[in-house]
């Protein structure tokens, strides 16, 4: 299985996929995210590794530890080139909003996706 090309393929298909495939993993990044997604093949998503079993739901549920806004051009660079997120965040691009240190864990989440 190759990378998604898409956020709406990663969040709608492939980590929903692996959720329930391997509920473990996910306990080992143990954290709420919520996903803002501009542009074509965007969207919202709330990603739960916290809940019983982890789900990935459409919408902002309001109680994520940890936001990622990006523009979906800039987040296929990120599927593409984990190491880009940190260019990406001190251009601007990327913007994390409450635990900083949860954004460090995504690459786990992204890993498990592809």
């Amino acid at each position: 299985m190759g990378l998604p090309q898409t956020a709406k393929e990663l969040f709608d298909v492939e980590i929903p996929k692996v959720l329930e495939k391997d509920p473990s993993r996910a306990k080992e990044v143990g954290a709420i995210y919520c996903f803002k997604i501009a542009g074509d093949d965007g969207g919202e998503w709330t990603v739960d590794l916290t809940a019983e079993p982890p789900t990935c739901k459409h919408g902002d549920s309001g109680n994520a530890q940890c936001t990622v806004e990006v523009d979906h051009s800039d987040f296929k660079q990120m599927l593409t080139d984990p190491q880009s997120g940190m260019q990406l965040y001190f251009e601007g691009k990327l913007k994390v909003t409450g635990d900083p240190m949860l954004a460090t864990k995504l690459q786990q989440l992204f890993k498990m996706a592809s």
